[in-house]
């Protein structure tokens, strides 16, 4: 069973055109379960509303993704990007290139493994940070919806396992 701990927006950074947003859950699986489902194409259209077939990963530092997603009232959204750091079962940083704007936004999940509870010991939990730096308090507004959305997709995948 996932735990929602809350959605906190951070203060905008330094630069007065940057915004940013945290997320914070706690999911029951492994750091391990949580980086692959976010880093492997066919796991990753399961969960995330990719289109089947969509999905490239080059899962390293300079590595190129792609994905094609398909949001509500049936409209493609091409988005893609570079990863930018890659630290298995712990961190992810990638640049994303999103339609319409001119520089490609920053998204950072961190995942730490809490101590194994009796209601799972074959498990554990691990608590997601997810944050992203976007460009106005609009285009923050809307990502940080639809990253609440992707991680709500992901318990659930989870969860099926």
């Amino acid at each position: 069973m996932s735990r929602h701990t809350g959605t906190a927006p951070t203060t905008p950074a330094a630069s007065d055109t940057q915004h940013t947003y945290t997320l914070v859950r706690e999911l029951d699986a492994s750091a391990a379960e949580i980086f692959a489902a976010w880093t492997t194409p066919e796991r990753y259209e399961r969960w995330a509303g990719a289109e089947p077939g969509s999905v490239r990963m080059d899962v390293r530092p300079g590595g190129a993704w792609q994905a094609v997603m398909l949001v509500p009232g049936g409209q493609r959204a091409p988005i893609g990007g570079t990863y930018r750091e890659v630290e298995s079962g712990r961190r992810l940083v990638l640049d994303m290139e999103l339609p319409g704007e001119a520089e490609p936004t920053v998204m950072t999940m961190e995942l730490a493994e809490r101590s194994q509870g009796a209601e799972r010991p074959e498990g554990g939990r691990t608590r997601l940070t997810l944050s992203q730096v976007c460009a106005s308090a609009a285009e923050r507004d809307m990502a940080e919806e639809g990253s609440g959305m992707l991680l709500d997709s992901l318990t659930a995948h989870l969860a099926e396992r």
